[in-house]
């Protein structure tokens, strides 16, 4: 009987992967067409989460990191970052509300909850260049909401442990989900995505970043500028660099991507006063910072 119950969840487990990796293979063409953008699926096929689960677990876990975090107390700038933000969510295919939130930490790191809630530090707003590479990173967690990453993230995660589990006694897979979801504020919050997963969110990210006007390739140097501070200084880009490692085979894939799936355009946003008057507040409250050079709104024409 143990026998019997072990091949089953096995046989059960390899079905639903092969479904996932089927799906997956179907979408991966439309996903890479930018002129679809917000008129296709990129949240994939295979999740134990319906989306109202999700976004109540991703309010329940935000309320807890906003309780445990130091949020930054200035509107000038949280206004900015979640208008910058909102302007990316109109240029991508998000289904639900998406709201961004700030954490006054000289760490460099930005995160993406279930249900759209996405958390970026200060020390990153400081370590971009323009308003480019900071949309860039609120793009590629944009990404990851877009796609449902951390619930189906979690959802592999669980398919993987399936012999383990008596599905029977947590009321089948809608039980299952409810009761993961019971006990995740700690394991989602230091959730790890695939290799897989940061692909998809690096290229759904240019793509974002591309429709709502901006250079893709601030992309390319906010990568360059992350991977050149942890070089300097190891351990600075904190959790950020470890779940987000930026290689060189990430970079030439964007590049690429850049090259090949976006229609170039005649000009870009590169840069803004206000994003350099955000930035400028940001240095000034952190006294031990250089306050930049301002500087005045910038284009970029694109090549013909």
């Amino acid at each position: 009987m143990r026998l019997a119950l072990f091949h089953s969840r096995r046989a059960l487990r390899s079905i639903a992967l092969l479904t996932a990796a089927a799906a997956l293979a179907c979408a991966g063409e439309t996903k890479k067409d930018p002129d679809a953008i917000g008129h296709r699926k990129v949240s994939g096929s295979l999740n134990f989460y319906s989306l109202a689960q999700e976004m109540a677990l991703g309010k329940q876990l935000s309320i807890e990191v906003e309780k445990q975090a130091r949020m930054l107390d200035d509107f000038t700038v949280t206004e900015y970052v979640n208008r910058l933000g909102q302007n990316l969510v109109l240029n991508s295919d998000v289904k639900i509300p998406v709201s961004f939130h700030v954490i006054d930490s000289g760490d460099m790191e930005a995160f993406t909850l279930p249900g759209g809630f996405i958390f970026i530090d200060t020390g990153l707003i400081r370590l971009s260049g323009n308003e480019a590479q900071l949309a860039s990173v609120l793009a590629h967690e944009l990404g990851h909401a877009a796609a449902r990453h951390a619930t189906r993230q979690a959802t592999r995660n669980q398919l993987a442990g399936l012999g383990s589990i008596p599905l029977a006694l947590i009321g089948g897979w809608s039980g299952l989900a409810l009761s993961e979801a019971a006990r995740a504020a700690a394991p989602m919050t230091a959730l790890k995505f695939s290799r897989e997963f940061e692909i998809e969110a690096d290229l759904l990210g240019l793509q974002y970043l591309w429709k709502a006007g901006y250079d893709p390739t601030a992309s390319v140097d906010m990568f360059e500028a992350m991977a050149s501070t942890e070089k300097r200084q190891p351990g600075r880009m904190a959790r950020l660099f470890r779940t987000h490692p930026v290689t060189t085979d990430r970079i030439d894939r964007a590049q690429k991507n850049i090259d090949e799936l976006l229609p170039p355009r005649e000009e870009y946003v590169i840069n803004t006063s206000e994003y350099e008057e955000i930035r400028a507040r940001l240095f000034a409250a952190d006294r031990s910072a250089k306050t930049p050079e301002p500087a005045r709104p910038t284009l970029r024409r694109g090549a013909r």
